[in-house]
C-alpha cells in the first residue's frame, strides 16, 4: 500500500474512506479482543497488537513490530504514524481477533475518521476507539458512578461518549470505529475495565508496546 506523504494527501485519504464507515452492529458478540497500542522513542516505534478473551481476559496472542515513524506528528493525522505498523503486527497474529480496541479515537475526531475508523475499514474487523482525553466534543454531566455516560456532541453531531468505568475515577471517551453502535462501543469498554479506568486491551498493548521500545 503506498502511504501519503504530506499532510494534504493524507486528509486527501480520509476524505476518501469515511464514506466506508458502517455504525451497525455486525455478528454476534465478539470472543478475542485485541487492544492496540504505539509506543515512541525519538523517530524510533513499537508497535502492539494483544488479543484478550473477552470472557476470561486471558492472553491469547499478542505481535509487537519495531520500527521508524515515516510520517510527522501531525494533529488529526496521528493514524498515518500508526497504522501502517499496527497493520504489519495484526498480520503477525496467529488468533484473528473479532473486535479492534484501539487507543485513540474512532468518529470523535474533526473529520470523523480517526485511528480506529482508518483501522477498522482497512481491516474490515468491528473497531472501537478508546481515548484518554477529548479531541473534539464536549459533554454534560457525568454521573459518579461506574456505568455512567454522557454524549460527546461535536456541533448537533453525536460523536462519542465519556464513560465512568469506575467510581469517582476521569472518564474514558468511547467513540465508533467500524461496523459497531456506539452503545455497543461502550458495553465493550465496561465489560473490559472491571477493576481499572482503562480497559485490559489498552493496559496490556500499553505494556507490550514500552516493552517493545526496551527490547529494541
Amino acid at each position: 500500500m503506498d502511504w501519503p506523504s504530506t499532510a494534504a494527501e493524507a486528509i486527501a485519504v480520509q476524505e476518501k474512506l469515511r464514506g466506508l464507515v458502517e455504525v451497525v452492529d455486525v455478528g454476534p458478540a465478539p470472543r478475542y479482543v485485541a487492544g492496540l497500542d504505539v509506543a515512541y522513542e525519538g523517530d524510533r516505534l513499537a508497535a502492539a497488537v494483544v488479543v484478550l478473551d473477552r470472557m476470561t481476559l486471558d492472553e491469547v496472542d499478542r505481535a509487537v513490530v519495531r520500527g521508524a515513524t515515516t510520517f510527522p506528528y501531525v494533529p488529526g493525522l496521528f493514524a498515518f504514524r500508526e497504522v501502517p505498523a499496527l497493520l504489519t503486527a495484526l498480520e503477525q497474529l496467529t488468533t484473528v481477533p473479532d473486535l479492534l480496541v484501539c487507543d485513540g479515537q474512532g468518529l470523535a475526531h474533526p473529520r470523523r475518521f480517526g485511528l480506529a475508523c482508518h483501522l477498522g475499514v482497512l481491516t474490515g474487523i468491528p473497531a472501537i476507539g478508546v481515548a484518554k482525553t477529548t479531541f473534539v466534543g464536549a459533554h454534560g454531566r457525568l454521573g459518579w458512578e461506574r456505568g455512567a455516560t454522557a454524549e460527546l456532541v461535536d456541533g448537533d453531531e453525536v460523536v462519542g461518549a465519556a464513560v465512568r468505568t469506575q467510581d469517582g475515577v476521569k472518564p474514558v471517551y468511547v467513540s465508533v470505529g467500524h461496523r459497531v453502535t456506539l452503545p455497543t462501543a461502550v458495553q465493550r469498554v465496561l465489560e473490559l475495565a472491571p477493576h481499572y479506568r482503562l480497559p485490559e486491551t489498552t493496559k496490556q498493548a500499553d505494556r507490550a508496546c514500552r516493552d517493545g521500545l526496551l527490547d529494541g
